[in-house]
């Protein structure tokens, strides 16, 4: 696993705390992540006060900044690389601000970074640059709800041991392999076109969302296809879509609407490749950790997304 993933963690190895994006709302909620944490063996740093706040960012560019990168200048982005780094960089939950870091030079570390949601535009920037470690997972936040297949999938993930499989449906059949990439699907689409996109040549893309109606599903799948980014890929699959069907859909008829099946089949049904819907991954409780850039095979026949570690 070392050729695909950093080292893995050890107990007694330190994980560093990251608000990127917005500020936190229940401290209960940081709190019980952190005590799974601690439960696996791992000494947790807290860098920042939880209730520090910039209008609904997690505190202002710098300050973000330094939560990512402790040894980063703010001005230049540059690293004196006066402390050692930790072993995990854990981000604590999403929203919205992680990609204003993106703005300035950002040198981003090789290590494990974990989350998912908004923290996506960092996971990705940092497989664009060939970097390992970015993960899809559990922000610190959700951690403690999640079920105990997906807190084991995790730990299994960052201590070393290959998770097993994750089980979708089958949509369109074939086998793709390729390289993994996981996303939110609006944070990614507002990276199309600058440089923090990895490469989509012959990727398996893994995409999600929360809270978004099916019209803005296709307006932004259709983005992708204007630009040629669906294309380009070997296989698709989808995670889980919280609250993105249409809220009056029990007063409006079938006719007059598109659901979110229907959009997603129809935006991929023509593109050739493997698709599958589904996969315990997003939002909702049973968030199961991916691990960007690693190869794996994503099979529209029986409906299983592997990683080949």
């Amino acid at each position: 696993m070392s050729v695909w993933l950093p080292p893995p963690l050890r107990p007694g190895d330190r994980v560093r705390l990251v608000a990127a994006s917005s500020a936190l709302a229940e401290r209960q909620r940081l709190e019980a992540g952190i005590a799974v944490l601690e439960d696996w063996g791992l000494k947790v740093e807290l860098p920042f006060t939880p209730e520090r706040r910039w209008g609904y960012l997690a505190g202002r560019d710098h300050e973000r900044l330094a939560d990512l990168l402790p040894d980063a200048e703010a001005s230049t982005g540059e690293l004196t690389a006066s402390v050692e780094p930790a072993a995990l960089l854990a981000c604590v939950r999403g929203g919205w601000g992680a990609a204003r870091l993106l703005e300035q030079p950002l040198p981003l570390p090789e290590g494990w970074l974990l989350g998912f949601s908004d923290v996506t535009s960092l996971l990705l920037a940092q497989q664009a640059r060939g970097l390992r470690g970015a993960v899809h997972g559990p922000m610190v936040t959700t951690l403690a709800a999640e079920p105990p297949w997906s807190q084991d999938r995790l730990h299994r993930l960052l201590f070393g041991e290959a998770p097993g499989a994750l089980q979708g449906t089958p949509w369109q059949g074939g086998q793709a392999e390729g390289p993994l990439l996981v996303a939110n699907l609006t944070v990614a689409t507002h990276l199309l076109g600058t440089e923090h996109l990895p490469d989509l040549r012959g990727a398996v893309l893994i995409l999600e969302d929360v809270g978004e109606t099916p019209y803005r599903i296709e307006r932004m799948l259709t983005h992708w296809r204007l630009c040629g980014a669906l294309q380009q890929l070997a296989g698709i699959g989808f995670g889980s879509f919280q609250g993105c069907e249409e809220p009056d859909k029990e007063t409006v008829s079938a006719g007059e609407r598109f659901s979110l099946e229907q959009v997603l089949r129809e935006r991929t049904a023509d593109l050739g490749i493997p698709v599958l819907a589904g996969l315990p991954v997003g939002h909702e409780p049973g968030n199961g950790a991916l691990p960007l850039g690693v190869p794996c095979r994503l099979d529209g026949e029986c409906g299983e997304l592997s990683l080949l570690l």
